[in-house]
């Protein structure tokens, strides 16, 4: 899959094409964007021509017509989404780590609680860190989750630590409007 470098504006629109689409799961009017992101519909055509030649978009003729996005676009804004795993913060005894970026949370075994792992992988040395330390992570960007444990061992091959799930902290679900 190779990574395709969307730029700002163009990330935007697609977001919102995708959250229009999935509300209305029919074709997306131009038009429709324009308003959700504050640009006239021209630039949106413009901009949807680009999007068009990336694969990520595609047009639907037709007075019902508009844009939908492919699955392409889907691909496009989860990687523009891992991009930003470096802003899950990782604290060791208490102090951030500023190189240590996480790169996935794997919960191994969340259906049982009483021996919660967790394995979090990074991108950066692992070597500082010991058992019995104490590790909280988080919160991550999406479901702002925050986990805090104590390494239980680390895994050199695959650069991640091990950690005994102590606590799981996760915000009070906002209400959907």
């Amino acid at each position: 899959m190779s990574s395709i470098e969307l730029t700002p504006s163009q990330q935007n629109i697609l977001q919102e094409l995708v959250n229009l689409y999935r509300e209305s799961e029919s074709a997306v009017k131009g038009e429709d964007i324009a308003d959700k992101v504050d640009r006239n519909p021209g630039t949106i055509r413009n901009q949807m021509q680009s999007l068009k030649a990336l694969q990520l978009v595609e047009g639907v003729p037709g007075p019902k017509g508009g844009y939908k996005p492919t699955a392409n676009a889907y691909d496009a804004l989860q990687i523009q989404e891992m991009e930003h795993a470096a802003e899950v913060p990782l604290f060791h005894n208490g102090e951030r780590v500023e190189e240590a970026n996480v790169e996935e949370i794997d919960l191994t075994s969340v259906h049982h609680p009483e021996n919660c792992r967790a394995e979090i992988k990074l991108q950066g040395s692992i070597s500082g860190f010991k058992e019995g330390d104490t590790i909280t992570v988080g919160p991550t960007p999406l479901s702002k989750l925050q986990i805090v444990g104590t390494l239980s061992g680390k895994d050199d091959t695959a650069n991640s630590l091990i950690l005994t799930i102590d606590d799981m902290v996760a915000p009070a679900e906002e209400p959907e409007h």
